[in-house]
């Protein structure tokens, strides 16, 4: 493995040649994470079928696959039933390319194998970014699977600590920090999972008199929104709650009860039902009370993968750093009325986004902010 990434190999040809590569390298990557993107909040597999239109399931040749330019000749449109295709496609294979491009022009002269890992480092956080803002969710494989490659490659470019050489104590020692890195990381993140939950647990939602809500198998229906139970309940102390002035099931009724719904436990006054039991159910109300959180558990995982990549100090900066994006962020869109206080806003992206920070300038912003402050 070391003497893969010996510099002097890299330095046979000319450095920007390496750029070129890289680049293109990282295109065809990007067609490649845009099947991850739509295929793993969807519980598909990656690698079966071939890559295919969705609305026809015309199988892609491998001519009309050429990253970037596929999309620009066919002006954004299936070739087989003209069907559009969403620009996301065109700017992750892009997005993918500068980003292995940034890596090497950043890191290459100094260690292709940091090149190499960042470039891994950054597509995940391209896939997880694009999940999160489409489906709120940032999937196992790219967290949990995140957290073991990157104790592997820290063991294997033991660079990615700042730990010099190749030798096996360094290797060691990289490793030990990646496993420190990912429990300070997961941990830092679940303890603001805790405090949130504490301080801002539950949503209190005032209806209009009289309001009808109705509870499906799979949600909550509200006269404005329907929530899924999937984004309600985290855990299974989680409930909804509401001071019914009438309850109706299929088979009985009941009037002026406080109703306690939670996610293996139904209560309609003392009354204990078992939810799966209750196929609908219509309730009377004028406030509804919903459990809210502060963050997700797949931002603790995903933490928990950028401390195993890059070390504890990252994932303290990350954190930090996109409280502050996010913050940034969601206070624009309410000055623009582009979203309501209480809207949802996925904070991968914004831990992604730190995370990119810290690998190219991170060590040397923290490195000013000290100076200044000595």
């Amino acid at each position: 493995m070391t003497g893969l990434f010996d510099p002097k190999i890299w330095g046979e040809v000319p450095f920007h040649f390496w750029s070129a590569v890289l680049f293109t390298f990282g295109c065809m990557v990007g067609s490649f994470l845009n099947v991850c993107i739509h295929r793993m909040p969807r519980g598909m597999s990656v690698v079966s079928p071939p890559s295919h239109c969705p609305q026809c399931n015309y199988s892609i040749p491998w001519f009309l696959n050429i990253p970037l330019l596929t999309w620009l000749s066919l002006r954004g449109k299936c070739a087989n039933c003209k069907t559009p295709i969403s620009s996301r496609y065109f700017l992750v294979e892009l997005l993918t390319g500068v980003a292995f491009l940034g890596c090497w022009l950043a890191f290459g002269k100094s260690s292709a194998a940091l090149a190499l890992m960042y470039c891994l480092v950054l597509a995940g956080f391209i896939v997880a970014t694009f999940i999160d803002f489409e489906h709120f969710i940032i999937p196992d494989e790219v967290t949990i699977g995140g957290m073991v490659v990157g104790a592997l490659c820290s063991f294997v470019v033991p660079a990615l600590h700042q730990v010099p050489g190749a030798p096996v104590p360094p290797a060691a020692k990289a490793l030990l920090l990646s496993f420190v890195g990912m429990a300070v990381g997961a941990g830092l993140v679940y303890g603001v999972v805790r405090i949130g939950k504490l301080l801002f647990g539950r949503q209190h939602i005032e209806l209009p008199p009289e309001t009808r809500i109705i509870f499906t198998e799979t949600s909550v229906v509200l006269p404005d929104q329907t929530i899924p139970f999937e984004d309600l309940f985290y855990r299974k102390t989680d409930v909804v709650q509401l001071e019914a002035k009438s309850v109706e099931l299929i088979d009985r009724c009941y009037r002026k009860v406080l109703v306690r719904l939670m996610p293996e436990k139904l209560f309609i006054g003392e009354e204990s039902i078992d939810p799966e039991s209750v196929h609908q159910m219509e309730i009377v109300a004028d406030r509804i009370t919903l459990p809210r959180e502060a963050m997700g558990f797949g931002d603790v995982k995903f933490m928990g993968a950028i401390g195993a990549f890059l070390g504890w100090q990252a994932a303290v900066f990350s954190l930090l750093v996109s409280s502050v994006l996010g913050a940034a962020v969601g206070v624009t869109l309410i000055l623009l009325k582009r979203q309501e206080m209480s809207t949802r806003l996925p904070y991968g992206p914004y831990i992604a986004a730190a995370a990119v920070i810290w690998i190219f300038t991170g060590h040397r912003l923290l490195d000013y902010w000290f100076n200044r402050m000595l």
